[in-house]
């Protein structure tokens, strides 16, 4: 089956073709990056307007790369949360009228089994059951994949994500917005044990994390040392957030495994592109027997093509969408 598929949930509007869940016949994304950059950080009622004038060109473009008419579409795929609700409006409003217009079944996806499921268009071999360690802009859990459509979140932020905590103090480092990887780049070569940062610790459940009052640290930090006149080693404070987001994750993989007696970890989400988190996972997963998937770099962000991959699982089991589907800002895996 062909599928069609659609992400706008932040600030890249995406639209694919994905081939019975595994084989990816087209990508397409268009990316605002530079343009919230401006701000500093996405402005949701930008994203949205910017989604509405490129998701008819993109879904054209996807088809024609994918080498196929709309004749060729076997169902239409779109993410409906959680995210931007604006955002996301435009895809789900988008993917409802081609669905209606092509006749062909709707699949509403979550955006993070989106994210999970970008690990089987990297790995064939790749099926549940597995751990998902999910990072992104908007957030950071362990998810326990059963099944293609079965999950469990073991532990989550209980408050920022991992993500956040990048663009957050990128921004008062002066570096460009999205920040995850001008804080990789800058980490290099820095000591990331320069500067002592906060592991927080959360009662009620340890596989949870918090990642609020890392960031705290950090910005005041940096504040403290502009104040004073003092010189701040940049790259050592980089490198020192860097190893304290991933000291609050990889060890809460490595726990959920044993705890579920799961052996395989699949990472996921734009985070998992961190040169340091990837590495820590490697080391963690080979120290404790577990095999690791890692998704390549233009896997980690938002795309298109792993919301349709995930479509097709959800197609399977019957989770179809109709006219009345609506697009939710917070939505349960």
């Amino acid at each position: 089956m062909n599928i069609l598929a659609f992400e706008s949930s932040c600030d890249e509007t995406a639209a694919a073709v994905v081939q019975d869940g595994r084989r990816v016949l087209s990508d397409a994304i268009l990316s605002q990056a530079d343009m919230h950059a401006v701000y500093g950080g996405v402005v949701p009622e930008i994203a949205s307007r910017k989604h509405v004038e490129a998701i008819a060109a993109l879904a054209d473009k996807a088809l024609a790369d994918a080498g196929l008419t709309r004749s060729g579409i076997g169902a239409v795929a779109v993410t409906y949360g959680p995210g931007l609700i604006g955002a996301l409006l435009v895809a789900v409003n988008f993917a409802k009228s081609a669905a209606y217009a092509l006749g062909k079944p709707l699949i509403p996806v979550h955006h993070l089994r989106g994210h999970i499921a970008a690990n089987y268009l990297a790995f064939p071999e790749l099926e549940p059951p597995f751990l998902a360690l999910c990072i992104s802009g908007g957030n950071s859990m362990i998810v326990d994949v059963a099944g293609y459509t079965d999950m469990t979140i073991l532990g989550a932020t209980r408050d920022d994500a991992a993500g956040e905590c990048f663009d957050k103090i990128a921004r008062v480092l002066g570096l460009p917005y999205p920040g995850g990887k001008p804080m990789d780049d800058l980490a290099q070569g820095g000591d990331p044990a320069k500067y002592p940062l906060p592991r927080a610790k959360v009662a009620g459940n340890d596989l949870d994390m918090s990642f609020s009052g890392l960031k705290t640290a950090a910005v005041n930090l940096v504040h403290n040392a502009s104040q004073k006149g003092e010189a701040l080693d940049r790259s050592s404070l980089a490198a020192s957030v860097a190893a304290a987001i991933s000291d609050e994750l990889v060890p809460r993989a490595m726990e959920a495994a044993r705890r579920t007696g799961r052996n395989i970890l699949a990472a996921a989400g734009g985070v998992a592109a961190n040169s340091v988190i990837r590495a820590d996972l490697e080391r963690a997963c080979r120290e404790n027997g577990l095999t690791l998937y890692l998704p390549p770099l233009s896997l980690c962000g938002d795309n298109g093509a792993m919301i349709g991959s995930q479509a097709y699982y959800e197609y399977l089991a019957g989770n179809l969408g109709d006219a009345a589907l609506n697009a939710y800002a917070n939505l349960e895996i």
